[in-house]
């Protein structure tokens, strides 16, 4: 049987992106970040989550470590609004084409301005959603933020 792939895994494929990619195991619902870092075995530092927020100018993306909160105040001066707020969670769909629990940074309907926090400097790889619950994909920093090209900044409480 051929191995599953996800939109994000083909996009990292097809750009000659190294990556490697973790199954865990799951429900129909989404678990939090902290959850999946243990039921991967992996240090919740390097494993992150990508959420979705919505300011004057439209959407942005945050990628942070799975144990930490997002700073909306930190958030919105990183992206040069004067504020951003989480979108529902009936519009991440809509929005990204992925749904909550499932968001990857890579693949979204829209290159959506990307900020990932800081601390992705100082690790070798990092791990994020594949875009589909139960799926993550591991890969160096550099590489990811290159993909989206993305920012980085102190964007947690």
């Amino acid at each position: 049987m051929a191995e599953f792939k996800t939109n994000a895994m083909r996009i990292l494929e097809k750009e000659g992106i190294a990556y490697k990619h973790y199954e865990y195991p799951h429900g129909k619902d989404a678990v939090d970040g902290l959850t999946v870092a243990k039921l991967m075995g992996q240090d919740p530092e390097t494993v992150f989550k990508t959420l979705v927020t919505h300011g004057g100018s439209g959407y942005y993306v945050f990628v942070v470590p799975v144990a930490q909160e997002l700073d909306l105040k930190k958030a919105a001066k990183a992206v040069g609004e004067k504020s951003v707020e989480m979108i529902s969670v009936k519009d991440i769909l809509k929005v990204t084409g992925y749904i909550r629990g499932g968001c990857s940074p890579v693949g979204m309907k829209k290159q959506y301005k990307t900020v990932i926090h800081r601390s992705a400097e100082n690790i070798d790889k990092m791990t994020v959603s594949a875009g589909k619950i139960g799926y993550q994909i591991e890969l160096a920093p550099c590489d990811l933020i290159s993909l989206i090209d993305a920012n980085t900044a102190d964007i947690t409480k």
